[in-house]
């Protein structure tokens, strides 16, 4: 990580260039997500509030050990009353991308998301949930989460199937958007949004991914989405 000046003092601050402290963050989820999976201490569990709880807690105590310059928060609160799942603001007060970062401001947050057959009624909540604005790439289009960043993060909880079904489906889904063959009144949606540049590690049973969207709040911008998605099936 490249830090251009640091203090130990509490009035100081550290100065980070852009983006570095964001990728690396990406980078350390990323690799510990399937030592959280493998934890034998860890309950096998469905729900995704139970998963998300789970893993914010194992990522602060790696953390503690890894990566000591973030800490990750359990339901941040976004526009509104709406909250993302995962919040990481920095342990100490920092300059992000010519941003003042204190320990309250998040410099990314991760929505998590299960993606599984099984919710028929829910199974494509992963990009939208229409007018429940449920989705999790809606709602970053939208700027109900992330507004002020322009990189965030999506976890998939794959609980059936294949890495790469779904990545398949996830593009299909955005295909169908774009193409006006499936609905989504809150957003537009363009095929240059489709997931790409997809990295599967069969070893560890995860993937990951990258797609660019723009939004609905600022339709001059973009924002960045790395998708991060690890098998929970045994």
């Amino acid at each position: 990580m490249s830090i251009l000046s640091s203090s130990d003092t509490p009035n100081d601050f550290y100065i980070i260039e852009k983006q570095t402290l964001q990728l690396k963050t990406i980078e350390f989820v990323y690799h510990q997500l399937s030592l959280w999976r493998d934890d034998i201490e860890r309950q096998e569990e469905e729900a995704e509030e139970r998963l998300n709880s789970q893993l914010c807690k194992f990522l602060n105590s790696r953390a503690r050990y890894k990566f000591e310059m973030v800490h990750f928060n359990h339901e941040e609160y976004q526009t509104g009353r709406r909250r993302v799942d995962i919040s990481i603001t920095p342990e100490n007060t920092m300059v992000v991308e010519g941003k003042y970062y204190s320990i309250y401001d998040p410099f990314l947050v991760l929505e998590c998301k299960r993606l599984t057959t099984i919710l028929k009624d829910r199974e494509k909540e992963y990009v939208t949930g229409g007018e429940k604005k449920s989705g999790g790439i809606q709602r970053f289009k939208l700027g109900l989460h992330g507004a002020e960043l322009d990189l965030v993060v999506m976890i998939g909880y794959v609980q059936d199937n294949t890495l790469d079904y779904w990545f398949g489906k996830v593009n299909e889904w955005i295909s169908d958007l774009a193409c006006r063959k499936a609905t989504d009144e809150t957003c537009t949606w363009w095929m240059e949004e489709k997931l790409r540049l997809f990295d599967l590690n069969a070893m560890k049973e995860k993937g990951r991914c990258r797609s660019i969207h723009s939004r609905m709040i600022k339709s001059d911008t973009k924002i960045t989405i790395h998708h991060l998605w690890i098998v929970m099936t045994k």
